[in-house]
């Protein structure tokens, strides 16, 4: 989010205010900039790059955004926006009212086509020194180290060394499901729970869906725009040839439905394990109320674990690993990234398809999303980074 922040402001020539991060209600934590990045490392670093002030002026700071027309939402500017958009509508409100606030920064400016001088803000800042960077690189050695610990001698082969595990990164959130549209076959409970909370947290979805025709949740299922359940991340890694022992890292927040929903994945794959099995309550409680560190130390994990793979390549955490990983990884660090549209034609012939066919097919998709590619338009610049600055370490 940072990154993007800065990107909003070279074309602009503005200055970057370091007010307080506004939150999601979906994570219940309000974090202030302080608590995750050095500021004042921060404001220095990028001083010939941006502007970034940690105060307003005085006769800015009791001004009403909305009320004077400086309040930026995502009915006003698309996410995939390219940065003249950005000097056309917003650079006219700030030479007018001095000020603009945008609400909500979630993967801005960050798609292609994007000039490569703001992609070497992104590299900068990739760079920078966490505010508590010394605890999670100790917490780093805990996570693995007790990771490793937990395994039984037994299961360790001497010639190989350490035992590998998979982390997967499994989007089933409630605030994703209920943004899908989708039915996961929780009856009419489960239409009514996901419909009360899209009224109660994305107002802008349901006056989209008034002026729009719908699309029926078996058709979107159909498109390939369902998240994937943890039942389907399962039957995915086992036809991939992950077997029953497989220790596996679950990244993420809470998964929608708890214990009953992730019963027939923990089934097939009962060495799983989280943050908050491996750390004890006293070495994750300075992290609990920051959902941005939590996600950091989810980020240590996957970034360096054996085989990374996703349930939904669109997410932030999985494009930084990713992103990652391409750079880091010297074409050793495998990504798992189901393409969903081809995933949804292969699940939905489950009743009919013989088990060696969905192998062969789910191993021909992920296979395919492991060839190098050039970046399309429209991609992700995190998940395929290629700026010069970037990924060039010599001409």
């Amino acid at each position: 989010m940072v990154t993007i922040a800065c990107r909003f402001a070279m074309p602009l020539l503005w200055h970057l205010y370091l007010m307080q991060l506004w939150f999601s209600p979906s994570f219940f934590t309000a974090i202030q900039f302080g608590d995750i990045y050095q500021e004042d490392y921060f404001i220095n670093t990028l001083k010939e790059e941006v502007d970034i002030v940690k105060e307003l002026p005085p006769h800015l700071k009791s001004i009403d955004f909305e009320a004077i027309g400086s309040l930026i939402t995502d009915s006003d500017i698309e996410k995939e926006a390219k940065p003249t958009d950005y000097l056309r509508i917003v650079l006219p409100l700030l030479l007018r009212n001095g000020v603009v606030h945008f609400l909500g920064f979630g993967n801005r400016l960050g798609f292609d086509p994007l000039p490569s001088n703001l992609q070497q803000v992104g590299s900068l800042l990739v760079k920078r020194i966490r505010k508590n960077g010394a605890r999670q690189s100790m917490l780093d050695k805990q996570l693995l180290g007790d990771f490793m610990a937990n395994i039984s001698s037994k299961d360790e082969d001497a010639a190989r060394g350490p035992y590998r595990y998979l982390a997967l990164h499994l989007r089933f959130e409630v605030d994703m499901v209920a943004y899908s549209m989708c039915d996961f076959g929780g009856g009419e409970y489960e239409k009514k729970e996901l419909k009360a909370y899209r009224e109660t947290h994305f107002p802008l979805l349901i006056e989209r869906l008034k002026n729009s025709k719908p699309i029926s949740p078996a058709e979107l299922r159909k498109l390939g725009r369902c998240p994937m359940t943890p039942e389907e991340a399962a039957v995915v890694l086992a036809s991939f040839g992950f077997k029953r022992g497989t220790y596996i890292y679950l990244a993420g927040s809470q998964i929608y439905g708890g214990n009953s929903r992730m019963h027939p994945f923990t089934s097939l794959y009962p060495n799983l394990v989280t943050k908050e099995t491996l750390l004890t309550p006293s070495e994750l409680a300075p992290f609990r109320n920051f959902s941005s560190q939590l996600a950091a130390l989810d980020f240590i994990v996957c970034a360096t674990s054996d085989v990374f793979a996703m349930t939904d390549s669109g997410s932030q955490l999985s494009s930084l690993v990713s992103g990652y990983r391409t750079y880091y990884g010297g074409g050793h660090a495998p990504t798992l990234r189901p393409n969903k549209g081809r995933l949804a034609a292969i699940l939905s012939e489950n009743s009919t398809i013989a088990w060696k066919s969905f192998e062969d097919r789910v191993r021909k998709m992920i296979e395919e999303g492991q060839r190098v590619h050039v970046r399309g338009r429209g991609r992700s610049i995190y998940r395929q980074p290629r700026s010069p600055e970037c990924m060039c370490k010599s001409q």
